[in-house]
């Protein structure tokens, strides 16, 4: 397929999905979070290696933690207890710099929580579990976690990127609880996620491959509501 039919054949769906996202709706957080005791807000790779330093360092993932950290602030004065953050912590050798250069290896502070997470006056009663790729579910601890809490039902899924890590831990979160024939609901709001963005003539200099921010975060919510996640404003 060529370039101008690609684009020509396209720009029905652009067109549909630009206006797709200017309409998501917001919902109050009294809808979101009806039972404390029954939610869990689960946050992937808000991390310095992330947001502040390193190879992967992003502005626009930086520009979340602020919406996260009230999101936080907000869920556990309503009474929400179950907060699980889930971030690289990569062993020095991990395979994963195969596809990625090396970054958030344990013990450096690329691997560290933000230290607006930090200065949450409740963060010692967080959890924080290790991952080593992409998958927030696999060798992670959070099936150990999700299996001994069988009564939460509603995940708020927030982080970085939209269309890796959140994606990955979202559609888990959403095909587990379908494989197990639970109504559960699984929410992402649009405003404490982001992915990087790599324009084609900076990726060309560096070798890397281009990464249209605006669009891949729009496709990717898109294709999570597809799959029955709510996505809200």
């Amino acid at each position: 397929m060529s370039t101008h039919n690609l684009i020509e054949k396209s720009a029905p769906f652009l067109n549909y999905l630009e206006t797709w996202e200017a309409s998501l709706q917001p919902m109050p957080i009294e809808e979101a979070i009806v039972d404390p005791k029954r939610t869990v807000i689960l946050s992937v790779d808000l991390i310095n290696g992330f947001c502040y330093e390193g190879p992967l360092a992003s502005p626009r993932v930086a520009s979340i933690v602020g919406p996260i950290r009230s999101l936080f602030q907000s869920a556990w004065e309503r009474g929400v207890r179950q907060i699980v953050l889930i971030q690289d912590t990569h062993e020095p050798e991990a395979v994963e710099f195969n596809q990625w250069p090396p970054h958030c290896v344990r013990g450096t502070s690329e691997s560290e929580t933000v230290p607006e997470f930090k200065s949450l006056q409740f963060f010692d009663q967080i959890v924080v579990l290790e991952k080593n790729s992409i998958h927030a579910g696999l060798n992670t601890g959070l099936e150990s976690w999700l299996a001994d809490h069988p009564q939460v039902d509603t995940f708020i899924v927030v982080g970085d990127c939209t269309d890796l890590c959140t994606y990955q831990l979202a559609m888990h979160a959403r095909l587990r609880a379908n494989a197990h024939q639970r109504a559960h609901r699984v929410i992402v709001p649009e405003n404490c996620v982001d992915t990087y963005d790599l324009p084609v003539e900076a990726a060309k200099e560096i070798g890397a491959m281009p990464h249209p921010a605006d669009l891949i975060h729009a496709v990717f919510l898109y294709h999570m509501t597809l799959n029955g996640i709510e996505v809200l404003r």
